[in-house]
């Protein structure tokens, strides 16, 4: 009977690890003092009429720890490409060099470092919550198969393991921010 009653632990899995990507992503953007391409990939560039990444009209590299370099595939756009990094609220002032535009990346002080930490930790509830959400979704199907016959034993042993799933996750979580918060309070 417990076969007829499955689960889909595989989908609550994947969307739990869909949270924990975008949480990456997030901690990514965040500028920590040292160089990194992602923190130029919230930066959309009006290219051709509409909003593209930056990463589509020009190569990012990370030449040295405190810089980081955009060169620009058209000419005609370096100008957009360089309004776009100065509009980001990056805190980065670009410098032109043809079609190079080079980032330095400026020492972040104490108090910006205690912002970003803040910031850092409102995305680590965030995927918190997103997590849990996925996890009463889970516990909403146990109940509904619990009311179309389940056994008391199968809704308890699918329950337990939706919880180690969550508890898992929340987990990962927590690591990550405890090494992103490290990451950027190291001077």
């Amino acid at each position: 009977m417990a076969d007829d009653f499955m689960i889909d632990t595989d989908d609550l899995q994947r969307r739990m690890d869909g949270a924990m990507a975008s949480l990456r992503s997030e901690f990514g953007s965040l500028r920590t003092g040292r160089a990194s391409a992602s923190m130029l990939e919230p930066v959309m560039v009006d290219a051709y009429g509409s909003p593209t990444p930056i990463n589509q009209v020009g190569t990012v590299n990370v030449p040295e720890p405190r810089m980081v370099t955009v060169n620009v595939w058209d000419k005609g756009l370096v100008g957009k490409v360089e309004k776009a990094i100065r509009e980001s609220g990056l805190g980065i002032n670009p410098q032109l060099n043809g079609t190079i535009i080079m980032l330095p990346i400026p020492e972040l002080n104490e108090e910006r470092r205690r912002e970003l930490t803040k910031v850092a930790a409102q995305y680590a509830e965030s995927a918190r919550i997103a997590i849990r959400n996925v996890r009463r979704d889970g516990m909403d199907q146990i109940k509904k198969a619990k009311a179309d016959g389940m056994s008391e034993d199968d809704q308890k042993l699918w329950e337990d393991e939706v919880q180690e799933m969550t508890d898992a996750q929340i987990k990962a979580v927590d690591q990550a921010l405890e090494t992103k918060q490290a990451e950027i309070m190291q001077v």
